[in-house]
């Protein structure tokens, strides 16, 4: 008896794509990898793809359903390894074009095709499916439907930004791929991103009757499509767009959006074929930027820390002692992400209010209302600290005072089972310093989050040499669970991110001492790329928690604490007491104007940036990180460190290190021995080559 899929493919090495023919005459068509876990297309697949479409085209089937043959989501999208293969060898356009020719192959054969989308379905993924002629979505919260390569700094190039706005009408199309937002299954269909949702049981089933059935769009989104696309919504809609976009995103910083809307802008409404022409120009242009090759760098970096939380954390409670607003942040966002948590504090009205913050996480996190009562539950008052003895994880979260925090481990240790851990959230003081008397140290480790925690994606892991490596991994994966990236870093004072962090905060507080405007100060670091200037920084996490930290890490430096942080008045603590540097209102900081024609002195920008760069370089030669790339990592996401730039020693190797350590110089000769190199700029690290 002969197989008629095999005989339909019968001399095709089909290593990727598994062809199966169902009884009612569809195809369906499975993209399954080959040695991998997860779908991404390579050049190779994509071949395969287009051999495959050649022998469809031969002898169509009634019709195609696109699949994925594995239970980890649809597709993922390009493979970015070898697309930064690619740019190093110059032929990205060829790569480019080829995905573009397979997926228009696709468009155009003669028979109704149908994407089944299950799970994550991401860039290419978006991209094949856009190209069928019909698209069925599982049900499942897994499903998550998004063009996000304007974080990569480019944007969809293989017909994604062709198609989209010509199918879901050019506002929705473009919040998409501007934003690189991922939808929902349900989300997709209420734009028409989909044609229909389905339980995933049925979700070929599904497909393969729409693909046979076929469906008429309805009338008003299809007068979209076309209305939005025209001469005049260009022209009108264009300028609006740009203007959303220069909010977050400056052109000389982030080209991808800008380049986005040009390119529909002047080729929205005419035949496919031109269409894609300008998106592949436009991205291959992209692709050879330092913006792009820093963006995707850092998405490889975050692929490495998720990597670092293998396995299960074994920490199913947790227990937090100190409810300020660190400690119950931490406890509130905890439970929000499923774990059972108890907050204990030594007076009842600290743990009531971190409970009301709590709630109001909840009510902006957890969209179903219904829900809002579970998550809450998981949340518990503890004043004596009953739950320390049912906790796999505790973290002390009290006030910076190395001995306040030796008191309270002497009393907690003794009632923690065996197998929990200890940790300390303290933001500047050496692990050596809270470690005598532990009696467990290897199961003792520093667990530093970011103000504010529900943002912050960082957590810095803190060892020490008494630390089990099993320590290291169990917090890694529980900082995994939390959706957060860990970075190991050495516990000397102000482990990696506040030590980078200080200088540069230090030497904006002496400039405002100067009589330098803070807001002329904000001004010169935004424009370098931070998400916001250092005085309005110092005014967030607060006069005392900046003054706290330079009284720990000023004398470790050698540097000098300047008049703003020596001093902290109560009530004018910052952006929490309402007043600090600057006045806030509504979480807002009132900063005043700049006298007309005034002129920032020249040097500013370096004042600000090379001591922030010199500790960075001092931090990668004493160890305080295992390598260049997770420094990279810690101070981008742990301090905002201008992505695009690809984090402090990627800056300094496109730079030159030669040349930025010449203007530290000229800055020492100037100011003083604040600006002196501190050891590591002969490192060769340095001056590798830029990746």
């Amino acid at each position: 008896m002969t197989n008629p899929t095999a005989d339909r493919f019968a001399g095709l090495p089909l290593r990727h794509w598994k062809p199966q023919l169902r009884d009612d005459g569809v195809l369906v068509l499975y993209f399954d990898r080959a040695d991998a876990a997860v779908n991404a297309f390579s050049q190779d697949a994509l071949i395969e793809l287009g051999d495959v479409l050649e022998r469809i085209a031969l002898e169509l089937p009634k019709a195609l359903v696109i699949a994925s043959g594995k239970t980890s989501g649809f597709i993922a999208g390009a493979d970015l390894k070898e697309f930064q293969e690619f740019d190093r060898k110059g032929t990205v356009d060829d790569a480019i074009r080829r995905g573009q020719t397979m997926f228009q192959r696709l468009a155009q054969l003669r028979c109704p095709t149908v994407a089944a989308i299950h799970g994550f379905c991401m860039g290419g993924g978006t991209e094949i499916a856009l190209a069928c002629r019909y698209r069925v979505a599982s049900s499942d919260a897994s499903t998550r439907i998004g063009l996000p390569e304007v974080q990569l700094g480019i944007f969809p190039g293989w017909g994604g930004s062709a198609r989209l706005p010509h199918l879901v009408g050019a506002p929705a199309a473009m919040d998409m791929m501007l934003t690189g937002r991922a939808l929902s299954a349900k989300a997709a269909l209420g734009i028409g991103l989909v044609d229909n949702v389905s339980a995933p049981a049925n979700l070929i089933d599904t497909a393969a009757t729409l693909a046979l059935k076929g469906r008429v769009r309805p009338f008003k989104q299809r007068l979209l499509a076309w209305s939005s696309n025209t001469l005049a919504a260009r022209k009108l809609l264009a300028p609006q767009m740009i203007k959303q976009v220069a909010r977050k995103a400056p052109k000389a910083f982030y080209p991808a959006p800008y380049a986005l809307i040009a390119t529909w802008q002047r080729s929205a409404g005419k035949p496919i074929r031109v269409r894609l022409d300008a998106e592949r120009k436009a991205v291959v242009t992209l692709a050879g930027s330092s913006t792009a090759r820093n963006l995707i760098r850092i998405f490889f970096l975050t692929e490495r820390m998720k990597g670092l939380g293998k396995g299960d954390a074994n920490i199913r409670h947790v227990h937090v002692v100190g409810a300020g607003v660190m400690g119950g942040d931490i406890a509130a966002f905890a439970a929000y992400k499923g774990f059972d948590v108890t907050l204990q504090d030594r007076e009842q009205r600290f743990i009531d209010g971190a409970l009301q913050r709590a709630q109001a996480l909840f009510d902006k996190k957890v969209k179903d209302p219904t829900k809002r009562p579970e998550v809450a539950a998981r949340l518990k008052s503890d004043l004596n600290g009953d739950g320390v003895a049912d906790a796999d994880l505790v973290i002390e979260a009290i006030i910076e005072n190395p001995d306040a925090k030796r008191e309270l481990y002497q009393a907690v240790e003794p009632r923690m089972k065996t197998d929990a851990l200890l940790t300390t959230n303290t933001s500047s003081i050496p692990l050596d310093e809270l470690r005598p008397h532990i009696a467990r140290p290897a199961q003792f480790a520093g667990l530093h989050y970011f103000n504010p925690v529900a943002q912050m994606p960082l957590v810095e892991i803190i060892h020490h040499d008494g630390m089990d490596p099993e320590t290291e991994r169990r917090l890694a994966a529980f900082c995994k669970a939390l959706g957060k990236f860990p970075v190991p870093v050495a516990g000397t004072p102000g482990f990696l991110v506040n030590r980078v962090l200080f200088p540069y905060m230090l030497e904006a507080a002496t400039a405002y001492a100067e009589g330098i405007p803070g807001a002329a100060i904000d001004k010169a670091a935004v424009k370098f790329g931070m998400p916001m200037g250092p005085i309005e920084l110092i005014d967030t996490v607060g006069l005392d928690v900046a003054a706290g930290v330079s009284k720990e890490l000023a004398p470790f430096l050698g540097l000098q604490i300047p008049a703003a942080l020596a001093t902290v008045d109560a009530g004018k603590r910052g952006k929490k007491d309402g007043q600090g540097i600057y006045a806030w209102e509504n979480g807002k900081a009132k900063k005043p104007e700049l006298p007309a024609g005034y002129a920032a002195p020249d040097d500013l920008e370096d004042r600000l940036i090379l001591p922030l760069l010199n500790e960075a370089v001092a931090c990668l030669q004493a160890g305080v990180v295992s390598d260049a790339d997770l420094l990279d990592a810690g101070v981008i996401f742990g301090t905002g460190f201008a992505p695009f730039r690809g984090g402090p020693i990627q800056h300094i190797r496109t730079v030159g290190a030669d040349a930025l350590l010449a203007r530290l110089m000229a800055l020492q000769a100037k100011y003083g021995e604040r600006f002196a190199p501190r050891a590591g700029w002969d490192n060769a690290v340095l001056r590798e080559p830029v990746a």
